[in-house]
């Protein structure tokens, strides 16, 4: 493949942009080589400004579960364009939206629209804390909750793929009453309340972790957390911005049949456009102003075009979740099956974790990986080995050994196919070196 265009435009942005990109892993540091630079997608493809196509396994790092460029949506966001792009006041849209929303996930009672994942889980935090009266916030290792400061203490995703020891910037101050423990650890989670249950405001988790690399919850894990935050008046959060809608049309809470108290959404609510959204419980919620003393705000919350785009995302889900999911584990499993067959076929130490749509190949002696200590074990310089391998198979995976990949409904027999071709062919090719 040709990257000159890629490169030049690269070294250019460099010169105005901190690092050329406005989100680190872009970056392509972990991975080697300069990232390509996007110019068109269309279903499950990507072209970049050297004319160079992908099978997009990244979706916009989950948002486009339906491919780009979906006719549906795009016909949605032409619509609203002419009637005005954002008005600082109340629109149907939103109301339609919100209903949908609250439908559809089993712990939302009322909602708020936002701008961004990392807005949602800050927000959804404050109310938490608000509502209980307690200062403490539990999360886990590896599991990414945006960047607000006093959720990055090991927090995977970008700070992982650098490999970064913490987040300069960030005060002890900050991260005072934020306790992080291992994920998946029950008996870690036991101790914790057993020291800390009349202070911990809530706890936060991905369900299914996706910041470290995909790792599915254990069995009892989340069933754990609902039964001690329930038995010690804490808070639990689901952050579902990766997985709401993505593993079920209810999300994670959905398929695990686990209903926390409240939940955080973004990515496919807004069907490739900026909008997240926080809710739970109506009493937890009537503490945000104006009803209650909780203040959060936005400008841009609830933007219509972004909620038009989403809203249209959303009823083709609904129309067609009988199918879809279905499909969509389906291409996963067999996605991680090859894999692993691949592997072991050239002798290469692999373990392939799968939810869905969303999968990881640790290259990782351990027998399993079910945590961060787990995933930190891999190679990443065979796993940038394998990632350059698979770009010059014409294959866009993430640039990271600690993302998860993301198939989409776009990704028909014909894309399938291209894609476990293109995986025997990079596995090959590391043993070829």
């Amino acid at each position: 493949m040709d990257h000159t265009i890629s490169q030049q435009l690269f070294e250019q942005s460099q010169k105005y942009i901190p690092g050329g990109v406005n989100s680190p892993v872009r970056a392509f540091r972990a991975v080697g080589g300069s990232p390509p630079f996007i110019q068109r997608g269309e279903g499950a493809w990507m072209w970049d400004a050297d004319g160079n196509r992908y099978l997009d396994c990244i979706g916009s790092w989950g948002p486009l579960i339906l491919g780009h460029a979906h006719p549906e949506v795009l016909a949605a966001v032409s619509a609203q364009l002419p009637l005005g792009t954002t008005f600082g006041a109340p629109t149907a849209l939103e109301l339609e939206m919100a209903e949908a929303l609250c439908e559809a996930v089993p712990s939302l009672e009322m909602v708020r629209l936002v701008s961004s994942g990392t807005e949602a889980v800050m927000a959804a935090i404050r109310v938490a804390r608000g509502f209980t009266g307690r200062s403490i916030v539990v999360k886990f290792e590896g599991n990414y909750h945006g960047h607000a400061d006093f959720l990055l203490a090991k927090a995977g995703s970008g700070i992982a793929t650098l490999g970064l020891p913490e987040c300069a910037g960030v005060p002890e101050s900050i991260t005072a009453d934020t306790l992080t423990l291992p994920y998946n650890n029950l008996t870690a989670v036991r101790q914790a309340f057993e020291l800390h249950s009349e202070r911990i405001a809530c706890v936060v988790l991905e369900p299914v972790a996706g910041n470290m690399g995909c790792v599915p919850p254990a069995e009892g894990f989340l069933a754990l957390l609902r039964q001690l935050t329930e038995q010690h008046g804490s808070v639990l959060i689901f952050d579902e911005v990766m997985t709401g809608f993505r593993l079920a049309y209810g999300g994670a809470q959905q398929l695990y049949g686990v209903t926390p108290d409240m939940t955080t959404l973004g990515k496919i609510v807004g069907g490739g456009m900026p909008l997240a959204a926080y809710g739970g419980r109506a009493d937890i919620m009537r503490c945000v102003a104006p009803l209650g003393p909780v203040y959060q705000a936005g400008t841009l919350s609830g933007n219509p075009v972004a909620v038009a785009a989403g809203m249209a995302a959303l009823k083709i889900l609904k129309q067609n979740r009988e199918t879809i999911y279905a499909e969509l584990q389906e291409k996963g499993s067999l996605l991680a099956a090859a894999c692993k067959t691949y592997a072991q076929r050239h002798n290469i130490p692999v373990v392939v974790n799968q939810a869905g749509s969303m999968i990881t190949v640790f290259f990782t002696s351990r027998a399993e990986v079910t945590c961060y200590e787990d995933a930190k074990t891999s190679d990443t310089a065979i796993f940038g080995r394998w990632f350059r391998a698979l770009q010059q198979e014409g294959v866009y995976w993430p640039p990271s050994q600690f993302e998860a990949a993301f198939l989409s409904h776009a990704m028909q027999q014909q894309e399938t196919q291209f894609l476990h071709h293109a995986v025997e062919k990079a596995f090959e090719k590391l043993i070829a070196v």
